[in-house]
């Protein structure tokens, strides 16, 4: 038994509301929240090239809603787990890094970007939201693809061995 299943079966004990929560913060259910985002970031994108446009802002605020969970599951979860070290060795590791140093810097942009562009659409913005939309939408798309990738690359390809 691990350190975390410890924890996670005395919070249960102690606090039962916030084992809920500390179950859905666990990897796997980040790399669902990442992949819905990007199913529906798709999705959203042929919708407005049909002018589908009721179907297009409800796949686009979908994808901003799966993308908050993710990102308070994520901090959630290395709260409480701590970092997660790569286990790769040989060619892959550089591979790895450079995915995982890409994908933090567009993450971290991707926040306010995802901001502006939805908060334009909303208020009715169409010429300028379109202008950001442009940028926005493969920077986001990128980002839910390889945090799909970063994770089974960190949980199943290169997991540590269990204890």
């Amino acid at each position: 038994m691990t350190h975390l299943d410890v924890s996670l079966l005395s919070l249960a004990a102690a606090r039962p509301e916030l084992l809920l929560v500390l179950l859905l913060s666990h990897p796997a259910w980040n790399a669902v929240l990442n992949a819905a985002s990007a199913v529906l970031l798709s999705s959203g994108y042929l919708m407005i090239r049909r002018k589908k446009i009721l179907a297009h802002k409800t796949c686009m605020i979908s994808a901003f809603c799966c993308s908050t969970a993710f990102l308070v599951s994520y901090v959630v979860y290395h709260v409480h787990a701590g970092v997660v070290r790569f286990q790769g060795q040989g060619w892959v590791r550089p591979v790895y890094f450079t995915l995982l140093t890409s994908h933090t810097i567009l993450a971290a942009a991707i926040v306010p970007l995802a901001l502006i562009t939805l908060s334009r659409a909303l208020r009715s913005q169409f010429g300028r939201h379109r202008q950001i939309a442009r940028w926005t939408l493969p920077i986001w798309f990128y980002v839910s693809i390889t945090g799909v990738i970063i994770y089974f690359l960190l949980y199943h390809l290169y997991a540590a061995p269990r204890a």
